[in-house]
């Protein structure tokens, strides 16, 4: 009977390290409500799908970090994968860029993804 406790054992153990390789976040980002410009809003950066669960971002107004950026906690996933909300109140400016770069292990570099305020 050891040797098939073994052998379940080193099975658990490759499955579980199969499911928790590294995969790079998919990102979103978007304002809380439809966009009217000079009106109050929230910008949202939603990544999802990643793994391991440490991630760096950034909410950033015309290439300047952006003030007050709160996190949500980090949520697990049942595929081993992690996701997290930043975000932050803003007034959307017409001709600003707002932005959000992400930084990890799973990226080459760190990548920026940009609101587009008519999606």
């Amino acid at each position: 009977m050891e040797p098939v406790r073994q052998a379940l054992l080193v099975l658990l153990v490759a499955v579980v390290g199969l499911q928790a390789a590294t995969h790079a976040p998919k990102v979103q980002v978007y304002s809380r409500h439809p966009v009217t410009f000079g009106a109050e809003n929230v910008l949202n950066c939603y990544a999802e799908d990643f793994h391991p669960p440490k991630i760096h971002m950034t909410l950033l107004q015309d290439d300047k970090p952006m003030p007050n950026v709160q996190y949500s906690d980090m949520s697990f996933s049942d595929n081993w994968t992690f996701r997290r909300l930043a975000y932050a109140a803003f007034v959307p400016a017409k001709g600003s860029v707002y932005t959000c770069r992400v930084e990890h292990v799973a990226l080459p570099e760190p990548q920026t993804f940009k609101w587009d305020p008519d999606f």
